[in-house]
């Protein structure tokens, strides 16, 4: 799969304030964010877990080509068989999940899986966070911007609170389209800004780019 904006965004936008030694990517695709938090990042563990079967060789082969091979691991399951075997905790957990809850057919039944929200449903996802969050941790996620309250109230069920919000949209004259947050165990105001990617095609702001200038060869 190609890498999307999404991932990159999630990737750069994490906090890492806290310096977590774990980390925990669900849903890892082809472990670009999990690449990213590496090179950003001293974590000594970073685990990634990731369904599809290409996906995850193609994550595997990554993590082993990269220089951060000894700290990352992918794990090949579903995040509900992970919740039911596993019980490590994490200071860092971040998730790109699939969006869409309407059926979508592009044609590649990889790509549909991971775009339909019914392969990690939202509110599996922050149940399963809950248990593998440590008590100062903190889970960063991005989603639609529509699904903000959705998530939220979600996220409130298990004792988690938004603390940080960055809404994003593609151009100026266009709506909001995702919403990146940071979610902890320790209720706060949240802070709440936002981000334009371009201000005309391919004239990207400044603000996106100085987010994302690390990760890119040309920009």
């Amino acid at each position: 799969m190609k890498i999307g904006t999404d991932g990159v965004l999630l990737g750069a936008w994490t906090s890492l304030d806290r310096q977590p030694e774990s980390i925990l990517d669900i849903g890892a695709g082809t472990g670009i964010i999990a690449l990213q938090l590496a090179q950003r990042s001293s974590a000594e563990t970073i685990d990634a877990i990731e369904l599809d079967d290409a996906s995850y060789e193609q994550c595997v082969a990554n993590f082993e080509a990269s220089p951060w091979a000894d700290r990352l691991f992918c794990y090949h399951a579903g995040f509900d068989e992970f919740v039911d075997e596993m019980d490590d905790k994490y200071d860092l957990i971040v998730s790109n999940p699939p969006f869409y809850a309407e059926e979508v057919a592009s044609g590649n039944e990889a790509r549909d899986k991971a775009r339909q929200n019914s392969s990690l449903p939202f509110d599996e996802l922050v149940q399963g966070v809950s248990q593998f969050l440590t008590d100062n941790g903190t889970f960063s996620v991005i989603i639609p911007f529509k699904e903000e309250d959705n998530v939220n109230g979600l996220a409130e069920g298990v004792g988690l609170f938004p603390n940080r919000i960055t809404r994003v949209k593609g151009n100026p004259e266009t709506d909001f389209k995702r919403s990146l947050m940071e979610f902890s165990f320790h209720n706060s105001k949240p802070y709440i800004d936002s981000l334009v990617i371009e201000e005309s095609r391919h004239q990207y702001t400044k603000e996106y780019i100085d987010l994302t200038k690390a990760f890119y060869l040309k920009m």
